[in-house]
């Protein structure tokens, strides 16, 4: 027989009492699964990237820190482009309407938000729809042989990647990422 804490048989009888189903408490209880982890990523990253990308000033889009290194319109658009790239090694066949230069083509603050954003509610709605089997499929990347889920995890760490990029671009150009503003 197990024993129970007393704060074990309070939240017990809590719970019980609470009209929830046994199996809902249980499933609430469980660690999210890896595709809840990477939408809630998904979902974090495009806030900051769209926020970020709207609080930049348009003259500031072609800024970039020395030569032969993207502007600031490049980096978001690079991610875009991005977004689409891994989806299609995990199987997903969507077309991004971007053209095969939108790195050096879009630079208009307007289009580049919306294909932020178009790129983004892409990867949620593709990975939404993806089940525990379709993410341990495998598939090839940068010639290894991987899974769906290995492909959104470094899909991920990517977007991260150029998150922290812009942050910089972002301060050295005196734009404070909206989310670090002090409120008044």
């Amino acid at each position: 027989m197990r024993l129970l804490t007393p704060n074990l048989v309070v939240t017990s009888l809590l719970l019980a009492a609470s009209g929830i189903p046994a199996a809902a408490q249980e499933a609430a209880a469980k660690p999210p699964s890896f595709k809840d982890a990477f939408l809630f990523q998904l979902k974090d990253t495009e806030s900051k990237f769209v926020r970020l990308a709207e609080a930049m000033p348009q003259e500031k889009y072609s800024w970039r820190p020395g030569e032969g290194v993207r502007s600031i319109s490049e980096v978001y658009m690079h991610v875009a482009g991005a977004n689409y790239f891994f989806l299609s090694m995990a199987g997903v066949k969507s077309s991004s309407g971007l053209p095969r230069d939108a790195e050096k083509s879009v630079t208009d603050k307007e289009k580049v938000v919306a294909a932020i954003k178009a790129s983004f509610d892409n990867a949620a709605s593709a990975v939404a729809g993806m089940s525990d089997a379709d993410l341990a499929k495998e598939t090839k990347m940068f010639g290894r042989q991987v899974t769906y889920e290995t492909v959104l995890f470094v899909m991920t760490s990517h977007m991260h990647e150029h998150l922290g990029q812009s942050i910089a671009y972002a301060r050295t150009n005196g734009v404070v990422p909206p989310w670090s503003q002090k409120e008044n």
